[in-house]
């Protein structure tokens, strides 16, 4: 078991990756290419400025509960996934509470956690289990100062699916030490075939975030969202008058365009990802120097340097043959490195070509 305290009030990872991030093979990315004007189609035709006023604007509102199969008093829209993870847990916590958090995890899910001074505690996916979640260990690190329980499903770095029994079985422990479970699902749509419901509709402690900015490539209007229950909801929307009087308009009219060609957008995405993950899956098979657990699904993959410093073969890799891909320190498993597909398939074949090279060197 281990115990984390920090007093950091930044993002490391989301420093590097706006700063240092960028080659000219990208590889370090975690959605898919961004979609144009062109492919969202047409433009609203009352493009209006000023937003009706009150929390929610109801033509996305509706678009969202009708998206989540929800009423719209479960539903709450924020800047994207990030921002919305920072509602829930600013509203749920208290300094001094106790969370529990996946290893490995999305670094910014423990900034927010340690800048809102609580005691974190981590519950390990190991790879040797393929990265599953571990309920046995949540078991153990429940108690009755816990008071949520953080997840990703589709698990963020790997792309690992949770199914619905294993977090109905951490739902019913949060609810047995008075807790919330906390997943964030930005993506779980990259589950092309078969997509699982959202866990919100598991029962009353989930509370879910999400986006449409991984598995949509729509970053750009930051269309992000929480699912709670209703009074969890509305503290949220009083939380948030804080931080913002109105959303940006514009993209709220622009994210109600979207919801009406998801379909549409979500198989232009595909196409990409899965001509990506051919050439992922070949390049694994003639690599002796990296192993990753693989998925059908996701836009991301944990790899695994076999042997030498990852951090010093990320360097050449990006300084000798300009290729870039996120340092596995960022989710606390330095000898790992994460990569992204989607983007641009002949990028990423010749991507992973310069990584070969880099391994054979």
């Amino acid at each position: 078991m281990e115990t984390e305290e920090f007093d950091l009030k930044h993002s490391d990872y989301m420093e590097w990756a706006k700063t240092r991030s960028q080659a000219k093979y990208n590889l370090a990315t975690s959605g898919v290419l961004e979609c144009s004007f062109e492919e969202l189609g047409t433009l609203p035709d009352d493009f209006e400025m000023r937003r009706p006023p009150g929390y929610t604007y109801e033509p996305l509102q509706q678009a969202l509960a009708e998206k989540c199969g929800v009423s719209s008093d479960r539903v709450v829209t924020a800047i994207g996934t990030s921002f919305a993870n920072y509602l829930v847990m600013a509203a749920l916590l208290s300094p001094g509470d106790e969370v529990l958090i996946e290893h490995p995890a999305y670094e910014p899910l423990l900034s927010v956690a340690r800048y809102l001074g609580v005691e974190i505690r981590r519950f390990h996916r190991r790879m040797e289990n393929g990265f599953q979640l571990d309920t046995d260990e949540v078991r153990q690190l429940a108690g009755p100062r816990t008071r949520l329980i953080v997840l990703t499903n589709l698990h963020n770095p790997t792309s690992v699916l949770t199914a619905d029994s294993v977090l109905r079985e951490v739902g019913d422990l949060a609810r047995s030490v008075g807790a919330h479970v906390l997943v964030d699902e930005v993506y779980l749509d990259a589950v092309y075939e078969n997509t699982p419901r959202t866990s919100f509709l598991l029962g009353s402690e989930f509370i879910v975030t999400n986006s449409l900015t991984k598995v949509y490539g729509l970053s750009g209007l930051r269309c992000g969202w929480i699912l709670a229950e209703p009074d969890l909801a509305r503290a949220m929307w009083r939380l948030n008058d804080l931080f913002a009087s109105t959303p940006v308009h514009p993209a709220e009219l622009l994210s109600v365009v979207a919801f009406e060609r998801l379909p549409k957008i979500k198989e232009r995405a595909r196409r990409i990802v899965e001509a990506d993950r051919v050439l992922l899956n070949n390049f694994l098979s003639q690599q002796d120097e990296v192993s990753a657990v693989r998925t059908e699904f996701g836009t991301t993959s944990f790899l695994r340097l076999k042997n030498g410093d990852a951090e010093l073969f990320l360097q050449r890799l990006r300084t000798e043959y300009e290729t870039s891909v996120v340092p596995g320190r960022f989710f606390g498993m330095p000898s790992h490195f994460r990569i992204g597909m989607g983007v641009n398939t002949e990028m990423f074949s010749e991507g992973l070509r310069r990584i070969a090279r880099a391994l054979a060197s």
